[in-house]
């Protein structure tokens, strides 16, 4: 069985999902894209969870995207398939996520690191690391999400800037941009994630899961899904809706009030 970098510890309402590979500064591979979708599965299921944190292992980086080495000799098929696809719905996955996630950006955040960072619903960085979408640079694009949620999230103007020059930008440069909500000092980064998810998960968690979804549509992130959802939960719930399950059961005609 291979190795895993994905891992998830549990504490209370909080859920700490990490991206463990330092020795590569957290480079993705194509069975960490299977990890990360596992995982979020799991905690989309879980009642128990309330805020998920999302960060990167070791001191250096929180993501610096994709292994090259993983996905250089793939065909162009495979690499629709397995790659830019793969990685399309492992990210959305996690962006529509049920519960709130904290992203907390410990390192250098590159390319696909970048566009996994922005999943997240609050963003929180280290003071003096770096933000960049290289791709063009080793002759490709950025592949999940970089050209469509980032604009949503910093505008066309700044994503056009990232993707086109592959210039690094600061951690004081994203903080102004909006890219991130907050920079911290290193040390304090797990501290600062682990405070804001415990006073978040003290709030009622239906409550937070709704208002993320109701953004979540205003910005065109799974709109159709999240208004089908909640039309569908609110018409179950009515004296209508137990009116059709008791008549399906009782194999009759229903007498369906409008209440």
């Amino acid at each position: 069985m291979s190795e895993s970098f994905i891992t998830c510890v549990k504490n209370g309402y909080v859920a700490m999902v990490t991206v463990d590979r330092p020795a590569k500064l957290n480079s993705l591979t194509p069975a960490m894209l299977d990890d990360l979708e596992r995982v979020a599965r799991e905690l989309d299921a879980d009642t128990e969870v309330r805020v998920v944190i999302l960060t990167g292992g070791g001191e250096k980086a929180f993501c610096v995207g994709a292994d090259i080495n993983e996905w250089a000799a793939l065909q162009p098929l495979d690499m629709w398939r397995r790659w830019v696809k793969r990685g399309h719905q492992v990210f959305d996955q996690w962006a529509s996520l049920r519960q709130p996630v904290i992203t907390a950006i410990n390192g250098y955040t590159f390319g696909g690191g970048l566009e996994l960072a922005i999943v997240g619903d609050i963003r929180i960085s280290v003071e003096n690391t770096q933000f960049a979408l290289p791709e063009a640079s080793i002759g490709t694009c950025p592949g999940w999400s970089g050209t469509q949620r980032l604009a949503q999230l910093i505008g066309p103007s700044r994503t056009k800037y990232l993707a086109l020059s592959g210039q690094r930008i600061s951690s004081e440069d994203a903080l102004a941009c909006g890219l991130v909500h907050e920079v911290v000092p290193v040390s304090e980064i797990l501290d600062r994630a682990n405070s804001l998810a415990s006073e978040m998960a003290t709030k009622a968690p239906i409550a937070l899961q709704l208002t993320k979804q109701l953004v979540n549509a205003a910005s065109g992130e799974g709109s159709e899904a999240i208004l089908e959802a909640m039309a569908g939960a609110i018409a179950a719930n009515t004296n209508d809706g137990a009116e059709g399950i008791a008549s399906f059961q009782e194999k009759r005609p229903p007498n369906y009030q409008g209440n």
